[in-house]
């Protein structure tokens, strides 16, 4: 597989950038097309070209009638995104993939853990059924012309440069001073972490697997804390015990509606991955990073990189009056 030519369309987020530096170590020809905006530098030996992927002409023009032998789109989210995806690249890859998403699972979930045949149901959130629409789309392809897809259902993918948790870094800012957090529910919900080198791994050893070919797979980390402990995590990691004050997830969107869906269709629910399906097609997938070790690192880089520590005043104000509203005493997060 060492020749193998792959093509990230993105290839510059959390997932895409441990992915593509995986591909090119272990000896693909790994290109990225993307608008070349981004803070992250790609893996040496990776070829970029620069494109915007939502302009026909300066993608084909870009791409230059080149084929792959692998095509990942890391930013299709629409169902006529993936469609422009299948017009251009039917007949001139051995392999589509798509990043779908396990928010895409039914809510609430009726059984734990998830596996790849949970029905898919999000009536909260758009992005989801967005997702669902995706997948249906592809399906048709595969089944009526062979389109050659793979699918990938993600959860939440983490790596240094993000905060794994509502509010990211305003969160972060707040329990070093000393603020309360509010956090949905009562906070023992379970959530599933997953360090973006873990995925890498699956992820890898599915390109140009003929046993992907018109399959599914969610790639998850073995890891699962409740929020408590993911805020204790992040507050000991950035030196202080957090002040947890509890809301529910639906008075939280009621007072960001911005946010509408993020809880109630996804982090409000306790998740539990079976990741059995993965590790039969791709044996050495086996999630190595455990968060307490993984928090530090991520709080090491952002003290190391304050244009990184960006605190949200919209949020910082919408932890304040959640604060307010809601009734009793703050819990520490060792409690």
């Amino acid at each position: 597989m060492a020749d193998m030519k792959v093509l990230f369309i993105g290839g510059t987020g959390i997932i895409s950038s441990a992915a593509s530096a995986l591909a090119a170590q272990r000896g693909m020809a790994v290109t990225l097309l993307n608008r070349g905006q981004s803070r992250r530098a790609p893996a040496e030996g990776v070829e970029v070209l620069t494109a915007d992927v939502s302009d026909a002409a300066a993608v084909d023009a870009a791409l230059s009638g080149r084929e792959f032998d692998v095509v990942v789109d890391m930013v299709a989210f629409t169902p006529d995104q993936v469609q422009r995806d299948i017009d251009r690249f039917e007949g001139r890859t051995g392999q589509y993939i798509f990043i779908s998403s396990a928010s895409a699972y039914q809510k609430p979930v009726a059984r734990l853990p998830i596996t790849e045949s949970t029905p898919l149901r999000n009536p909260y959130w758009q992005y989801s059924r967005d997702k669902i629409a995706c997948e249906e789309l592809l399906a048709r392809a595969y089944r009526d012309r062979a389109f050659p897809v793979t699918v990938l259902r993600p959860s939440h993918t983490y790596d240094k440069w993000t905060v794994p948790a509502f509010g990211g870094w305003t969160a972060i800012d707040r329990i070093r001073r000393g603020e309360e957090i509010v956090v949905h529910g009562d906070g023992t919900s379970l959530w599933t972490l997953t360090h973006a080198s873990d995925f890498a791994v699956g992820f890898v050893g599915l390109l140009g697997n003929p046993l992907a070919y018109g399959d599914t797979f969610q790639i998850t980390s073995d890891f699962v804390y409740t929020w408590n402990e993911i805020y204790t995590i992040l507050g000991r990691a950035a030196g202080a015990e957090p002040k947890l004050r509890y809301a529910t997830s639906a008075a939280i969107e009621q007072a960001a509606p911005e946010r509408a869906g993020q809880l109630l269709g996804d982090m409000a629910h306790s998740v539990i991955f079976d990741n059995t399906k993965i590790r039969q097609v791709v044996p050495d997938f086996t999630p190595t990073v455990a968060f307490h070790l993984a928090a530090r690192e991520i709080i090491e880089w952002h003290d190391a990189h304050p244009e990184l520590q960006r605190v949200d005043p919209g949020l910082d104000a919408l932890f304040a009056e959640l604060v307010s509203r809601s009734p009793g005493r703050a819990h520490s997060g060792s409690s």
